[in-house]
């Protein structure tokens, strides 16, 4: 089983700046993939700049010509289904079809609270998440939607001429728990997995390797519910989050390495965070560079 390899390019940099230069190296270098996060702010970059994952998407399409660019992922935090649905038509139309969206339960993060709201509990976001994921679904395959819910509504929504990508653009589903792999495996094209984050800082790789299986178990079992092949949805890891960190980029062997343990477990797509110097995901240039273009053919 052949493994893709795809990039993810945080949007700290103004467009003219460097921002640029980024998503068409990612290109140049056959990275399948481009993704950036959809936050307003994230962790040690709060205080920095930060700008719209939307508008540097179009950007990005504008600049690029094959690669597929998406979220990694976007949540109910600050998102409303109906307004989001109608960027992703407009993404998609200008990208000529090459957009995912990674979309998730959103978390206790900065998004949580931007707009004066308190945080949701865990089951809050999860109730949230299946309201706004089956509405989303309609929105990008209907052309007028109304719909009322226990958190969001729609009154005559009009989505035409809908997605260049049919029925619609792939959702990329993160989750790990059991009613997010349930809506994984019923709304998704793919998977995706950061690992488990109760062994980031005290877990072993071993340990890490053991918790993936274990989710693709589950992943599996949710599929079976709804009599759908688990091997028909991609699964991706989102590298940085597991007790391995930063280590697999170190080398083009130690990389080929990682990424062959996980590819054993069904991952197809492998994201690895583009290098941003004195972060947590400094990584020299050279060897980043040297793992996107010869990784890929070690692993076919």
């Amino acid at each position: 089983m052949s493994l893709r390899l795809s990039t993810v390019i945080l949007p700290y940099r103004r467009w003219h700046e460097g921002g640029r230069a980024a998503w068409t190296r990612a290109e140049q270098l056959g990275f399948h993939a481009a993704y950036t996060y959809d936050h307003l702010s994230w962790r040690s970059f709060r205080d920095g700049p930060w700008f719209g994952a939307v508008p540097t998407l179009t950007a990005a399409a504008a600049a690029t010509e094959r690669m597929r660019l998406g979220t990694l992922v976007t949540s109910p935090n600050f998102r409303h289904p109906v307004t989001l649905a109608k960027e992703l038509i407009s993404l998609d139309d200008i990208s000529g079809g090459r957009i995912t969206l990674g979309i998730g339960a959103g978390g206790t993060g900065f998004d949580a609270t931007a707009l004066g709201q308190e945080p949701w509990t865990p089951r809050q976001r999860a109730d949230r998440f299946a309201e706004f994921l089956a509405l989303l679904d309609r929105l990008l395959t209907e052309d007028a939607v109304s719909y009322e819910g226990d958190f969001y509504a729609a009154h005559e929504a009009r989505n035409i001429p809908g997605c260049v990508q049919r029925p619609r653009l792939p959702f990329a589903v993160a989750a790990t728990g059991p009613r997010g792999m349930r809506l994984a495996a019923r709304y998704g094209q793919a998977w995706v997995t950061t690992g488990d984050p109760r062994l980031f800082e005290d877990g072993t790789p071993e340990q890490s390797l053991r918790a993936l299986r274990t989710q693709t178990e589950k992943l599996a079992d949710a599929c079976a519910e709804i009599d759908r092949d688990v091997d028909g949805l991609d699964k991706v890891l989102l590298t940085g989050f597991t007790p391995d960190r930063n280590r697999p980029l170190e080398s083009l062997d130690a990389f080929v390495d990682f990424a062959g343990r996980h590819r054993e477990l069904g991952f197809t797509e492998i994201a690895v965070h583009w290098p941003i110097p004195g972060s947590d995901f400094a990584t020299d240039e050279k060897v980043f560079e040297r793992i996107a273009m010869e990784a890929a053919a070690q692993l076919s």
